[in-house]
């Protein structure tokens, strides 16, 4: 008896958010790989085979790459969770023994030492300040967001359920300080109707590695330049589901 697979929404809906094509995707991932000195043959078919549900897990080659390319832990992209000791299907239903990158489930120091004092990769509290002039007044904007951290580079994305608008940063860490542009596509409802701004933020981190405080600047509706204190504040190290899911709430 054939068993029946779920589709996985949850990677269709990430991949079409960035506004990707099934060929364009596998190409982002194959561009990855390279780029971290691990290639792999990602092709629309496999992206398919992923978005159908056939292929339930991701090799960890597939699994960097995919974190890379979304920016997104492995437990926010729908795939089945893999328990520790066993491989993950690869697109020809076999196995991957020997990758280097079998602990990518649960990274290790080997793979959070690019930080000098540790690794970013968690979830944590981003809080910026901002002032309205169509309102005359400030306001600030919370958000949960995971870190992925890959070399010096990392990936900032907002946990859906923390706030009504969506919030990415990509940034690079060269000693203490943290540079790089932010974007937040606001609420459809709110007073901004959907509006998307972008523009630039420079952090510093503390020597604990659990704050950043800096200053962002960006453009407002009439094109003028505005800026204002942005701060990011460390909650937990893990990046799995259940942990995601515990923050994944409004913040209050």
């Amino acid at each position: 008896m054939r068993c029946m697979t779920t589709p996985n929404a949850a990677l269709r809906a990430v991949r079409a958010g960035m506004r990707m094509s099934q060929d364009d995707f596998a190409r982002a991932l194959q561009a990855a790989g390279h780029r971290a000195g691990e290639p792999n043959d990602a092709n629309k078919r496999l992206v398919q085979r992923w978005e159908s549900g056939a292929i339930a897990a991701p090799r960890p080659v597939y699994a960097r790459a995919l974190e890379v390319v979304t920016g997104l832990p492995i437990s926010l992209l729908g795939f089945a969770e893999v328990p520790n000791g066993q491989a993950a299907e690869d697109q020809r239903g076999g196995h991957d023994l020997t990758s280097p990158m079998s602990d990518l489930a649960t990274p290790t120091s080997a793979r959070r030492s690019a930080a000098a004092h540790g690794s970013y990769e968690g979830v944590w509290l981003s809080r910026y300040q901002y002032h309205s002039s169509g309102r005359e007044e400030s306001f600030a904007g919370q958000h949960y967001v995971v870190v992925m951290q890959h070399g010096d580079r990392l990936s900032v994305r907002s946990l859906p359920g923390s706030a009504a608008s969506s919030l990415s940063l990509d940034l690079t860490v060269d000693g203490s300080v943290v540079t790089g542009t932010w974007v937040e596509q606001t609420d459809p409802g709110g007073y901004y109707r959907g509006a998307r701004y972008h523009g630039a933020i420079q952090l510093l981190a503390e020597p604990t590695g659990r704050r950043m405080a800096g200053k962002w600047v960006g453009f407002g509706k009439d094109m003028d330049v505005n800026t204002g204190p942005w701060e990011l504040v460390f909650q937990d190290a893990s990046t799995s589901k259940a942990t995601l899911d515990r923050y994944n709430v409004p913040i209050v």
